[in-house]
């Protein structure tokens, strides 16, 4: 791809994300124009029919809107390039200005720190990632262009506290609750952007503003997903062999609430058991979902399909999703924007249309 080849493509990208309401701060939008993706995602992964991962090449993708997995280990992806549209959404939800000094968490293919650091200069972006491997190869390729902010293979859950404070903190990966290094290491009236995912991978993107001894603030009206935030030693929990038999009953709830109604599912999740596996009940034939299916780790399972479940074990799954649904519909099903989150060194609490409002959760 040739240097005119590339410079039309990534404003053409910067064009469609204008367009689409995407992009709106100019500055964001040279960001965009002015760096050259396809150098950082030369290569993605693309999943076959068979469930399998094939390399392909990732030029033309690279200036499209696609989610770009871009590392997978023993058949399962670990890394991936957001899609551009969300990327810069989270960016402009930032609302950084000059001189301010930015973490970021989960380097990934260094794309994002590379708008960052075009925003705001090389020296006030920190961006880390507990894969040493994509530490190096992001830094090699971001000094390919002239680019070089502070990149470090450390975990993320820590932080980075001997550059710190920091005015703002942005997650590329999905954590379950907000580490406290993060509230420790962002000053006061600076903002924490991240993805939390509860137990089944269930939740939002939250901005929160550091407030004195807390961080405060709403989920975003748009629902968002990202990876799950990697550690050092993550161990695949063991499954157990299912329970025997299953006995049927009618639901209202949602047969599959993590399509249409995630809000519930989050709600659900606060209180399934951690571990918990969710999917779908597929044809065998045409290999089409029928339904979907339940699975703790005690060996406890549930299926739902058109209004009947069938449960099995000593938890009740579905019954956590019925309580949810039933309390969604009765606070007049609100939206993301309704929910919020308080951090504090003594835990985290989700709460419905403000702080001193309804508490859902103290942990």
């Amino acid at each position: 791809m040739t240097g005119t080849e590339w410079e039309t493509d990534a404003a053409a990208l910067a064009e469609r994300l204008t367009k689409a309401g995407d992009l709106r701060d100019p500055a964001w939008v040279a960001a965009v124009a002015e760096t050259p993706r396809h150098l950082l995602v030369p290569t993605a992964y693309e999943q076959g029919a068979d469930g399998g991962w094939a390399e392909v090449g990732a030029r033309e993708l690279a200036y499209s809107t696609a989610t770009l997995v871009t590392r997978v280990e023993d058949g399962r992806p670990v890394s991936s390039s957001t899609k551009p549209d969300l990327m810069v959404r989270m960016l402009e939800a930032l609302e950084v200005e000059d001189g301010d000094r930015v973490l970021e968490i989960g380097t990934g293919t260094g794309y994002n720190a590379a708008l960052l650091a075009h925003r705001l200069g090389d020296g006030n972006v920190y961006s880390v990632d507990v894969d040493r491997e994509i530490v190096k190869t992001a830094r090699e390729r971001l000094a390919g262009f002239g680019c070089r902010p502070h990149l470090a293979a450390v975990d993320g859950i820590g932080g980075w506290p001997e550059h710190g404070p920091y005015d703002r903190i942005i997650a590329t990966c999905a954590v379950p609750r907000i580490p406290k290094a993060w509230l420790d290491q962002v000053t006061v009236g600076g903002k924490v952007l991240v993805d939390v995912k509860v137990n089944t991978g269930a939740g939002n993107l939250v901005l929160l503003e550091k407030r004195n001894d807390r961080l405060e603030g709403r989920f975003t009206e748009r629902w968002a997903a990202f990876m799950a935030m990697r550690h050092d030693g993550d161990i695949e929990p063991v499954r157990a062999v299912k329970a025997e038999g299953g006995q049927e009953r009618e639901t209202a709830a949602p047969e599959r609430p993590w399509d249409g109604h995630r809000e519930v599912w989050f709600l659900a999740a606060l209180e399934l058991p951690a571990g918990m596996r969710y999917g779908y009940v597929l044809d065998p034939v045409t290999r089409r979902p029928t339904g979907s299916s339940l699975q703790a780790p005690d060996g406890s399972w549930c299926r739902v399909s058109e209004g009947v479940v069938t449960e099995a074990g000593a938890t009740g799954l579905w019954s956590e999703v019925e309580r949810a649904y039933e309390a969604w519909c009765g606070w007049g099903r609100p939206g993301w924007g309704r929910f919020g989150l308080t951090v504090t060194e003594q835990g985290q609490r989700l709460w419905l249309d403000g702080p001193e409002q309804r508490s859902l959760l103290i942990s």
